[in-house]
């Protein structure tokens, strides 16, 4: 259960009191956010407690604070918090009423406990809440993985999902019929919804629709990867899925995906298991992984190993790579994992390995092969390799392919690895052509500004950035006023258009200055 005002009443060190809305105590609360303006709404998402101590507010003007707290009911806001001692000594009674009129909690903050605290409360509750949640959901994965590697068949799986989602699951062939139901009375309900699963069916997998009616909420996932599902899965539910149920029923379609289709080839099952231990491996459920690869690939989970991710000009070039990499492993007895993904392969090999050197040796004879005329050849390829690492690091070490991935597509190399970019520093990278058009135009309109003698806006953001948005110390670096300092800032918001209290545009804009920088040597 996330927080509500109602367990942060009865947090024994917050010392809260009701003042108005008693009865609506159990109102789930999302966030606490103080803000002193006189109309917070366009900040809020709802379901806040707004934590106030009435700096801005007229709050003994009674038709004021109708308006005011009409306002917050309005947005969904949980509650109010009313700091007394600050700027009050007690809750003024015209917010009171205004609260109790409009049906609004209203809860009185005692000067001893800082907002913070309540902060730090909500943030926890929500933290132990979705960790209740998380745990639960990887439990029911631990289950579910032991009834599919059961080979009983789907009708264990199934009962143990309905068991956890506290409703029932059924599963459907390609043509729409119920292979089974659990409980078994659900075989019924959802022999109803075959229609459903027809027109879902025709849809490219994954697809998901929720349907339902006076009865029950049924979700339907589709089973399978390709163009046409495999199947499909139905859960039916008195109330929508939480995190919990939402982590199993993921987990159920990943199992079932994999079991439904066993009567492909050895080598597409194979694929598909693969990409089954890639998923969680990227999740993080390095256990599950290892139970899901068995016998095929638990060897390569035990010692330390690469990932990598080639993308080919042409089908021929994945064909190319993978055969040869696959006749390196071969040779040697090593396991190899090959998963798709769209244009391009993601593979696991054992580090140190002759899979690797394998596609190392194919790329060096690519790069030293001259260019033809015309481009790109079909056998092509483009390859991101990361560190070593074991099962527990291979979310980062996709990062590390990826990223790697990225700079051999734009330094026109058939394989970079990542101890290359790790070697050195960033600042180096920033000199491609397409980062300084990017600085460019990012920084054009600041430098056309102070082309016109109207500010240095330019060496102010520089400053403000380098000193961490420190007014003072950025201020003294520039020899002005911090108030200077702060209107020079406002006019870059006002001419980027873009925030920098956004601490993605304050990234984007020191490196447009750096690249800018490398772009004119001994310019600072």
């Amino acid at each position: 259960m996330p927080p509500t005002l109602a367990s942060l009443v009865q947090h024994s060190a917050l010392k809260l009191t009701v003042r108005a809305g008693a009865d609506r105590l159990e109102t789930p609360v999302r966030w606490a956010h103080a803000s002193e303006l006189a109309d917070p709404v366009p900040y809020m998402d709802g379901g806040e407690l707004l934590l106030v101590t009435a700096t801005n507010l007229d709050a003994e003007n009674a038709e004021s604070m109708r308006r005011y707290v009409r306002r917050l009911a309005g947005a969904g806001v949980a509650g109010v918090g009313f700091a007394v001692g600050v700027n009050y000594e007690d809750v003024p009674a015209a917010l009171v009423d205004a609260a109790e009129e409009a049906g609004l909690p209203l809860l009185e903050v005692p000067r001893r406990t800082p907002f913070l605290a309540i902060s730090k409360a909500v943030s926890a509750a929500i933290a132990a809440d979705q960790y209740r949640a998380v745990t639960a959901g990887f439990e029911a994965q631990r289950e579910l993985t032991k009834a599919a590697l059961a080979g009983d068949g789907p009708a264990d799986l199934l009962a143990r999902l309905a068991a956890h989602i506290d409703g029932w699951a059924a599963l459907y062939d390609t043509s729409g019929a119920v292979l089974a139901a659990a409980p078994d009375w659900a075989a019924r309900r959802a022999a109803r919804l075959t229609p459903d699963v027809e027109r879902l069916r025709d849809r490219p997998a994954p697809a998901s629709v929720v349907v339902g009616g006076s009865e029950d909420r049924v979700e339907l996932q589709s089973l399978g990867t390709g163009r046409r599902a495999r199947g499909a899965l139905a859960v039916g539910t008195g109330a929508a899925l939480g995190t919990a149920e939402r982590y199993a029923v993921h987990s159920a379609v990943a199992l079932l995906t994999l079991t439904t289709a066993r009567s492909r080839s050895l080598q597409g099952a194979e694929q598909r298991l693969g990409a089954a231990v890639l998923r969680m491996l990227l999740a993080g459920q390095s256990d599950h992984a290892r139970a899901v690869a068995g016998d095929l690939y638990g060897g390569l989970l035990d010692a330390p190993f690469r990932l990598l991710i080639a993308e080919a000009a042409a089908p021929a070039g994945f064909e190319l790579l993978t055969e040869t990499m696959e006749a390196a492993a071969a040779r040697s007895g090593e396991a190899l994992l090959m998963v798709p993904e769209g244009e391009r392969v993601v593979v696991l090999a054992a580090d140190g390995g002759t899979a690797v050197a394998a596609c190392a040796a194919y790329a060096e004879a690519q790069d030293d092969r001259s260019p033809r005329e015309g481009g790109a050849e079909d056998s092509d390829v483009v390859v991101g390799l990361s560190a070593p690492c074991g099962p527990i690091a291979v979310s980062a070490a996709y990062k590390q392919a990826e990223q790697a991935l990225s700079v051999a597509r734009r330094r026109g190399r058939a394989l970079v690895e990542h101890e290359e970019l790790a070697a050195g520093s960033v600042l180096p990278l920033l000199a491609d052509d397409a980062v300084r058009a990017f600085a460019d135009g990012m920084l054009r309109a600041l430098y056309e500004h102070d082309a016109k003698g109207r500010g240095d806006l330019v060496a102010s953001l520089r400053a403000w950035l380098s000193r961490h948005g420190q007014w003072d110390a950025a201020a003294a670096d520039l020899g002005v006023h911090r108030h200077t300092l702060r209107y020079r800032m406002r006019r870059v918001e006002e001419i980027l258009g873009r925030s920098l209290d956004d601490p993605d545009v304050r990234m984007e804009l020191w490196l447009a200055l750096k690249a800018t920088e490398a772009a004119t040597p001994g310019e600072g």
